[in-house]
Parts: structure tokens; C-alpha cells; sequence
């Protein structure tokens, strides 16, 4: 039997509660260094992950990050850089770049330069099925993972309010897209334990768990979510499947990563829902909570362990005017050796970079050529870090 999570009613009484408040963000240096070690997926019936080639020929290491001050960021080796983008679908204008598995490809230096990096990709995967009933449906043909793997992207989450625009049938050309996906996809599947396994995902000697959940409550997590004996996302209402899983992840594995698709659209500060769940999957031993939908960079930083960054906005997407084609990259440095002591009680995370970003005209993010754009647009990171209730330093 499907699994609906929570009544409306509920949730819309969850949704009423009121912003955080907190302290101005302060940006934090952040190193990172090329992968040198594909990234595996044991989550689900993925198969292990290898880099997609590059144009530069299929042995090219990930390039190193650019940073805002300096062309040319110092390597190093001793950390491990994990890099998060926004949401991403490939409707409109932006369909031939599912098609191109290059289209994506000028990535590489931003969101591709870290050892790992993780979108949420806010569409169904396939070319059949009707369209359920809501305002926006989005759709992409399977070529889309290539395209994102070609990229420098290691994982994706699907467990958003659009990974089963396209009712059942649609739903099972996803699952079949992820079955034969070049990397891991998560937050989706056949049945509960499939959409909540998490991708497991390697490098510089850190063994990564990366999960997806929903807590959106709309069409999609009240028919689609996934149950015992039926396929779905991973849904978050209620949380104790989630947090049995980070729980579970985080004695098994040296980092643990929740991507999550939470809060109210058009919102740049978090909602109490969203706060608490963040508190909650910290406590079952979550190092990063990252998440998107309201379309809006919202706050970020440090919650005891974990590191939490409640909204990174649209990433590849249809809309690139302003406030909605604002966007970036977010770069966290993690320590491999606090990582492998799940005792300390100190965050892995010990560095954080922004890389503000705006959505060009064909869809593609890019960093502003102009100085006095990059630090407008570093001040909209820092004003939506004033209501996140955050730490700003670990």
C-alpha cells in the first residue's frame, strides 16, 4: 500500500512555524584538491560509479576549484572537498543539454572541482507516461546522466516534488534510468529500502554516505512515496525512517550526507519544520544537511557536528532573472581524520566557501565577471544567513 507519511492538515501546522533567528555569516577559506579515487555507489541496484570522460581524454582528474580571489586554488591532499549545487532539470530551452553529453561540461571548474559533488536533480527521467495533476511537470530523457556525470556531479538526489511527474510509468522508466545510471542516484526507488539506502561514494580514504529524502508535502510525497511493497521517494514525513538510516549509515561509514528537499517556496530563511529536522538529523549523527525547493539561496553553517545549509536555490535551470537566477556553488573542506572518529564531538567540516553564481539566459550557472557583481551577490549569501540560526564558525 502506498505510504502518504502525514495528513495535510498536519504538516500545514508544521509549515506555520515562524523564521530562525542568528548571527551574519562569515565566509571561510576552503582547499580542495583533484579526486583521485572514483567515486562507488552500494546504494540500491546502481552500478558502481566511474568519472565520465572528459573532453581532455578519460584518464583527466577532476580540475582544481577557482576561487573568488585567487585563479588558481592550492591542492591539498590532506582534506577532502565535497561540493553541493542546487536544482536541476533540463525543460524548455535547456532540453538539448540532456541530449549533449557535454552540455555541462564548463562545470568542471566550479562544481566539478571538489573530490565529490551532489545536485538535486528536480525531474522525472523518462519520455513516456501522462502528466499528474499540478501546475508544473518536469521531464528528461536518461542521456541527462551522462550529461551531469560528464560534469564532474558524483551523485544525484531525486527525492524532490518532481521525480514522478509522469505517474507510473514514468516512475518506472526512472527507476530503469537508475538501474543503468553512470552515477549513484538516490532518494528514489522501488520499494522504502531502496529509496532510503544511501550511495556510498569514496575518496582521499573517506568512505561517504549520501542519502535524499523529501519533506515537501504536496501531490508527489502524499501518492509517490515509496512504501514496503511499493516504488516512490524516500518521504520524510514522518522522519524516523530517515533518521534510522543516517543512524545506521553513520556506524558504517566516515561522513554522512543528507540531501534534503524541505521548507516553503520563495523563502530565504528556514521554516521551524525545516530547523527541527535539521537539529533531528544531526542528533542521529548527520555530518552535512544540504538542501533546496524554495528556490532562493537561504543560510548556512554550522549546527553542533554537522554542517547545514538550508537552501542553495536553482542551479541548472529555466529561469534566469533575478531573484530566481541567483545560485552557487558551495565547497566544504572536511578533515579525513575527524571524519574516521565518530567519537569527537567536533565538526568534520572545517571550512566553507561560497561561489556565487548567477543562471545565464541558456540555463547554465556562471560566476559573474564583474568584482562589484560577485560581492552583491556574496551579500545575498550573507543577508540569508542572518535568520538561519546558525553558527558561522565551528
Amino acid at each position: 500500500m502506498r505510504a502518504v507519511g502525514t495528513t495535510a492538515a498536519a504538516l500545514a501546522a508544521l509549515l506555520a512555524a515562524a523564521c530562525a533567528g542568528g548571527a551574519d555569516a562569515v565566509d571561510l577559506p576552503s582547499r580542495s584538491t583533484p579526486s583521485s579515487v572514483a567515486a562507488r555507489s552500494t546504494g540500491g541496484p546502481s552500478p558502481t560509479s566511474t568519472r565520465a570522460p572528459s573532453p581532455t581524454g578519460p584518464s583527466s582528474p577532476k580540475p582544481t576549484a577557482t576561487a573568488l580571489s585567487s585563479p588558481t586554488a592550492a591542492r591539498a591532499p590532506d582534506v577532502l572537498t565535497l561540493a553541493f549545487g542546487g536544482d536541476v532539470h533540463f525543460e524548455e530551452y535547456l532540453r538539448p543539454l540532456a541530449r549533449d553529453p557535454h552540455g555541462l561540461d564548463e562545470l568542471r571548474s566550479t562544481l566539478g572541482a571538489a573530490d565529490l559533488s551532489v545536485v538535486n536533480l528536480e525531474t522525472a527521467i523518462t519520455e513516456r507516461g501522462a502528466p499528474i495533476g499540478k501546475e508544473f511537470h518536469f521531464r528528461t530523457p536518461a542521456s541527462a546522466l551522462e550529461t551531469l556525470a560528464n560534469a564532474g556531479v558524483d551523485a544525484v538526489s531525486m527525492a524532490n516534488n518532481h521525480g514522478a511527474d509522469f505517474g507510473a510509468v514514468g516512475l518506472r522508466d526512472t527507476l530503469a534510468a537508475r538501474t543503468a545510471s553512470p552515477l549513484p542516484v538516490v532518494g528514489i526507488g522501488a520499494d522504502e529500502d531502496e529509496a532510503f539506502a544511501p550511495a556510498t561514494l569514496e575518496a582521499k580514504g573517506v568512505k561517504v554516505a549520501v542519502f535524499g529524502a523529501s519533506q515537501v508535502y504536496e501531490m508527489t510525497l502524499a501518492n509517490w512515496s515509496a512504501d514496503q511493497d511499493s516504488p516512490g521517494i524516500a518521504s520524510a514525513s514522518p522522519l524516523g525512517r530517515l533518521r534510522t538510516a543516517v543512524s545506521r549509515a553513520s556506524r558504517t561509514h566516515d561522513l554522512v550526507v543528507v540531501f534534503m528537499h524541505w521548507g516553503l517556496d520563495y523563502q530565504q530563511c528556514p521554516d521551524g519544520l525545516s530547523a527541527a529536522t535539521a537539529r533531528s538529523l544531526e542528533q542521529a549523527g548527520a555530518d552535512i544537511v544540504v538542501g533546496g525547493h524554495s528556490h532562493r539561496v537561504n543560510g548556512a553553517g554550522w549546527l553542533g557536528r554537522a554542517y547545514v545549509a538550508y537552501g542553495l536555490g536553482n542551479f541548472v535551470w529555466w529561469r534566469s532573472k533575478e531573484p530566481d537566477s541567483r545560485t552557487g556553488v558551495l565547497t566544504l573542506t572536511v578533515d579525513p581524520e575527524r571524519a574516521r572518529d565518530r567519537s569527537s564531538s567536533a565538526s568534520a567540516v572545517t571550512g566553507a566557501r561560497w561561489t556565487p553564481m548567477l543562471v545565464g539566459a541558456d540555463g547554465i550557472p556562471r560566476q559573474p565577471q564583474e568584482a562589484a557583481e560577485r560581492s552583491r551577490l556574496m551579500g545575498v549569501w550573507r543577508q540569508a544567513a542572518a535568520c538561519s540560526g546558525l553558527a558561522q564558525r565551528s
